[in-house]
């Protein structure tokens, strides 16, 4: 039962219930000028109250955020992520300081982002904002907040720092191709490396980590089901519970189709004698800079000038080819190992507005010759 009373000029309410612990608690406010208004509050956490959705508790913002994150999302994820999350709490810390819960509305949140979004970029914002939501969601649901301030929220971003992802042409990457294979070698393991990224679209990990068993040459395919955990230096297989990362997980293991030209170049590597593809035969995997090293290298003998271009840029050089050549967005998704065709399309907005850009010439061209 709720309690309204008029204290001087302002009215003030109050809220019990019991817990689950059937200790009797309280939730007061004051301030309100009319006693429509208190009723108003009050009926509000009566509703919450029978939803189970109310506490007492009124935690720092920023330090809510910190305790959600190290409880829920913090378990099982990558130090990159993680550092993700603690650089969060250290922005909300500096903007919020000591503001409670209860005292964060719209205005405030959106102002917070509107000074952010000046120095940072689109994909950035995106992704704090993301975090920030999820974190205030929760704190919905355990009945520290009516409403969640995060909605409807304007994003806004520096157009400067928002970087748009390099790809190589069609014509680059023939070139690209052709001088990786001009006198390979089965000791050449960067180059391969190089040439299986290309034709597949595979994460740098999960090349590093095949082996002859998940290549198919019968029925052209590679069997994707295991990824290099660069953070603890060991093999990560995709069906165990290990693998919690927010575009690597269970549907990240999956089935691609190659070509009969790609398993040519592969079957090479055999000469070396070992389980797995892209070891030298005295046992030794090229790092991620070695790899970047000798595409650098390539690059530079073509002319070819891309400023900040490394092994994984060549994943996006395979989307942009598909993509460019016609193959629709979902067969890209299942391809990549995307865990939703959203994380596609917003990892590659920029190459699919290219692609509207490409596609609207073609409609006028077609309009101009009826």
């Amino acid at each position: 039962m709720a309690y309204i009373e008029k204290r001087g000029k302002s009215w003030s309410a109050q809220v019990s219930w019991y817990d689950e612990l059937n200790r009797r608690k309280y939730k007061r406010k004051s301030g309100f000028a009319t006693k429509i208004q208190a009723k108003k509050w009050a009926n509000e956490f009566e509703f919450a109250k029978d939803k189970n959705m109310i506490s007492n508790r009124d935690p720092i913002f920023a330090e809510y955020f910190k305790e959600w994150f190290q409880r829920y999302k913090a378990p099982g994820k990558s130090n990159n992520t993680k550092s993700r999350y603690t650089h969060i709490y250290k922005l909300l810390k500096d903007a919020f300081g000591k503001t409670k819960l209860s005292k964060m509305n719209r205005n405030r949140y959106q102002d917070f982002l509107n000074n952010y979004g000046k120095s940072h970029a689109k994909d950035t914002v995106q992704k704090t904002n993301g975090t920030i939501r999820s974190c205030v969601k929760d704190a919905v649901s355990d009945g520290l907040v009516r409403i969640n301030f995060t909605d409807r929220v304007n994003l806004t971003w520096n157009e400067e720092r928002t970087r748009k992802i390099e790809y190589l042409s069609f014509k680059q990457v023939q070139q690209l191709k052709e001088s990786l294979l001009k006198n390979i070698k089965p000791t050449y393991i960067s180059r391969y490396m190089l040439l299986t990224i290309i034709y597949t679209g595979m994460r740098p990990g999960e090349i590093k980590v095949l082996t002859w068993n998940d290549v198919d040459f019968k029925h052209l395919e590679i069997h994707i089901t295991k990824s290099w955990d660069y953070d603890n230096n060991k093999i990560i297989d995709y069906d165990s519970n290990e693998i919690n990362k927010e575009t690597k997980n269970k549907t990240s293991t999956r089935v691609i189709k190659v070509d009969q030209k790609l398993l040519d170049i592969l079957s090479q590597l055999k000469a070396n004698n070992h389980e797995r593809l892209f070891i030298d035969e005295v046992g030794t995997i090229p790092s991620s800079n070695a790899v970047n090293k000798v595409l650098r290298k390539q690059l530079n003998k073509l002319g070819i000038k891309k400023k900040g271009f490394h092994f994984h840029s060549l994943r996006h050089t395979h989307v942009a080819l598909l993509l460019f050549k016609g193959v629709d967005l979902y067969s890209i998704s299942k391809r990549l190992g995307h865990s939703n065709m959203s994380i596609t399309a917003n990892t590659y907005a920029y190459m699919l507005d290219e692609l509207k850009q490409k596609s609207d010439n073609q409609i006028v061209k077609v309009l101009d010759e009826i």
